[in-house]
């Protein structure tokens, strides 16, 4: 098995993939949150431990947020930010930028995939996250992209993935 036996990573898309952009009062974006927390726990439940992030908006924030709850109700959990450059967010909405930073406060380990910013960088973070994994958690809407990219190299390494639809 590729990867640490006992590490979980994600991929998701992004608010201008999802239904209901950045509104997250919306009835849909509640029931994927519970969807993601559910595969975390299950993640969990399978010996997962260790968690990486790739810190982008819209589900890799949601991913924290589950595996942040996960750490407070079960032993062990630690959470990795794989940041793929250090001006990931300097161009995002200042709420944007503060949640991606309050969230890297409580990452018990960051990773800094390399250190500007170039166009494949984004590409670099995600390969380096399944590279490390034994499970992959997945949001993903059969478009194309970076999730799709993501899979599909999960696939070609064999490293099995959980599939949740964006919408239920």
């Amino acid at each position: 098995m590729r990867g640490r036996p006992c590490t979980c990573c994600f991929t998701g898309h992004r608010p201008e993939k999802l239904p209901w952009g950045d509104d997250e009062s919306d009835p849909r974006c509640a029931a994927l949150k519970q969807k993601i927390l559910d595969a975390v726990e299950a993640a969990y439940d399978e010996g997962m431990r260790h968690f990486i992030c790739g810190m982008a908006r819209g589900c890799d924030f949601y991913f924290a947020e589950a595996v942040l709850a996960l750490r407070q109700r079960r032993e062990g959990v630690s959470l990795e930010a794989a940041v793929p450059c250090p001006t990931q967010a300097s161009a995002w909405r200042p709420c944007d930028r503060e949640r991606w930073r309050a969230l890297l406060d409580q990452c018990d380990l960051e990773t800094m995939v390399q250190e500007q910013y170039t166009p494949g960088c984004m590409l670099r973070r995600n390969r380096y996250m399944v590279d490390h994994s034994a499970l992959v958690i997945a949001v993903y809407d059969g478009g194309g992209g970076g999730t799709r990219r993501t899979l599909e190299y999960a696939l070609r390494r064999k490293v099995p993935f959980v599939d949740i639809p964006p919408v239920m």
